[in-house]
């Protein structure tokens, strides 16, 4: 069987040492000095200043919208469902538009469209669609225009760069997750990037519930803190991250050669390196794609229909703007496996399977 993710285990050797630091320190949560290295070392690696860890990504969503005072958004019907429900589930406005037919992220142009027609929300929920940057550039000259807040869902973009600036450098906030299923993780966790400090210092509050150390309970706030056992595995994952990551890009440009003039692929950032966090191919449509992933399938083969289906067919009460090509794309987009334990053979017999299957 080749599965379609298996997640990185941690070096038990190296863990156990932190553990029992973790131990012996009596300090289990609560901004622990496990917590604050894994911080310290993520804010150098992955270029970025106002850094704050998180239990999960989507808490990570939810924090960074109240940190800077989100209240609406519009958002990108293509993407896992926390991208947007992280949002509806605190009661905040949800709108669609529609995303790029060759990029599959958020559309600049059916942004601008939507604000042209009334569109009225105070922040733009973009996600960074398979590890695929953005159209930083033009959304950030689209937000300008139109005077709302931009927060990128970056879970899948860890270690992007665009001309070689950290992809989450850009917007208001970016977040990542640091489940298991990501290339890398904390088990459970995420992080939150903010542009302003303030905005940090808020969300800090806000993690801790509502509470501001040096003058006591400040705002309303939930836990949303990493712990210390979850942050150590952070720091042995971290270790061997520019492993993973390099084994991950040979595996995906691989795929892509081997695919090449023989499933569309999804047009990359031309200015970005690549993580290898997935492997997607875009299929002539549903019936097509059943067929390949039912043929893998019968060889111990698993794959995904990322991202189905699209998100405004689930949150129907939810304005939208048009998603044709978010709805087409959802028919189509299969995701191959991908990560740390794949092989160059196992990549070869995939695509073979592919290539009789068509």
């Amino acid at each position: 069987m080749i599965p379609l993710n298996k997640p990185v285990q941690p070096d038990l050797r190296k863990l156990e040492k932190f553990l029992d630091r973790i131990n012996n320190k009596g300090w289990y949560t609560n901004f622990g000095p496990i917590h604050q290295e894994l911080t310290e070392k993520l804010k150098e690696y992955l270029g970025v200043e106002n850094l704050l860890l998180t239990n999960n990504g989507t808490s990570a969503l939810q924090v960074a919208a109240r940190a800077i005072d989100t209240k609406s958004i519009l958002s990108t019907p293509f993407s896992f469902v926390a991208t947007v429900s992280a949002f509806k589930w605190q009661k905040d406005e949800l709108a669609f538009t529609d995303i790029d037919p060759i990029t599959l992220n958020l559309s600049p142009q059916k942004v601008e469209a939507a604000y042209q027609k009334g569109c009225k929300a105070d922040t733009v929920v973009a996600t960074h669609v398979y590890g695929n940057p953005c159209n930083v550039d033009e959304l950030t000259q689209v937000s300008k225009k139109n005077k709302f807040q931009i927060i990128y869902d970056a879970a899948h973009a860890f270690g992007v760069k665009i001309n070689d600036e950290p992809v989450l450098n850009h917007g208001a906030a970016s977040t990542l997750s640091f489940h298991a299923t990501k290339l890398f993780h904390t088990i459970e966790g995420g992080a939150i990037i903010f542009k302003d400090k303030s905005a940090l210092e808020k969300a800090e509050e806000i993690i801790n519930f509502g509470i501001r150390p040096e003058r006591g309970i400040v705002d309303v706030g939930i836990n949303a803190k990493l712990n210390e056992y979850q942050a150590a595995v952070g720091l042995v994952n971290l270790e061997v991250i520019d492993s993973i990551l390099e084994h991950r890009v040979e595996m995906f440009y691989r795929y892509r050669k081997n695919l090449e003039d023989v499933v569309e692929l999804p047009k990359w950032h031309p200015n970005s390196n690549c993580n290898g966090a997935y492997m997607p191919i875009l299929l002539k449509n549903g019936r097509e794609l059943h067929d390949i992933s039912n043929r893998l399938g019968m060889h111990g083969i698993q794959t995904r229909n990322y991202f189905s289906p699209s998100l405004d067919k689930v949150f129907v009460d939810s304005h939208n703007y048009g998603s044709k090509v978010s709805l087409a794309s959802a028919e189509r987009v299969l995701c191959l496996p991908m990560h740390s334990y794949l092989s160059a053979g196992n990549v070869d017999e995939i695509t073979n399977i592919i290539k009789k299957a068509l």
